[in-house]
């Protein structure tokens, strides 16, 4: 079914030197949108021969270093990333017909900033960290949830710490490139690509 986009034109007088700051005024407008999972976006790796993978995570946090989220570091992204450590993000917003593309390279984040985001997640998932080897073929789920049952005891009556094959990267953007829907495929792209300490910016066509 075609779909016909009639959203607002994104100018780069309004789209602003930074895109970053543009950034967050999407991301604010999807949250006041009430769209479900609003920070969720597609996180894109590949192996050192070049071979891709994406999926679905959540961002949890970004400033004007980049976009950060967390994981099990001996997963498949987790060993793609220590071969080739390099990533793109796509965030969709469909309500909103707008699109964010971001490629940069990626760096974990410190021990402090992991262990400061562990202790805000729930009790349930600080033992599932501990529970799952993810990305590994495992048996069955008796299997897993068995592990699961083992970590409870294990820590029972204690705060579990952060595994130390768990927690954050980075990404940090070389290019991002906003997507604003519009009639007749007539869509606006601006691309900004990272110049030193400022932006360049790019319009490009549809």
């Amino acid at each position: 079914m075609r779909e016909e986009y009639r959203g607002v034109r994104l100018l780069e007088e309004e789209a602003g030197t930074d895109p970053l700051a543009l950034f967050a005024r999407w991301l604010a407008d999807a949250m006041a949108a009430e769209l479900h999972e609003p920070n969720a976006m597609t996180l894109a790796t590949a192996s050192a021969d070049g071979r891709p993978s994406a999926r679905m995570v959540l961002l949890k946090g970004f400033d004007g270093r980049g976009f950060c989220f967390y994981t099990n570091y001996e997963s498949r992204k987790g060993q793609e990333l220590a071969e080739n450590p390099w990533a793109a993000l796509v965030f969709w917003w469909g309500p909103l017909a707008r699109q964010v593309r971001v490629e940069g390279r990626v760096e974990k984040l410190t021990a402090e900033e992991s262990d400061a985001y562990f202790r805000t997640r729930p009790l349930g998932s600080r033992l599932s960290a501990w529970a799952s080897p993810q990305s590994r073929v495992i048996p069955d789920r008796a299997t897993l949830e068995a592990w699961l049952r083992e970590v409870e005891e294990r820590f029972a009556g204690q705060e579990p710490p952060r595994p130390p094959y768990w927690g954050g990267y980075r990404v940090i953007p070389q290019s991002i490139e906003f997507w604003q829907g519009g009639p007749d495929r007539l869509h606006d792209r601006l691309r900004y690509t990272r110049e030193g300490d400022t932006w360049r910016l790019e319009r490009l066509a549809p």
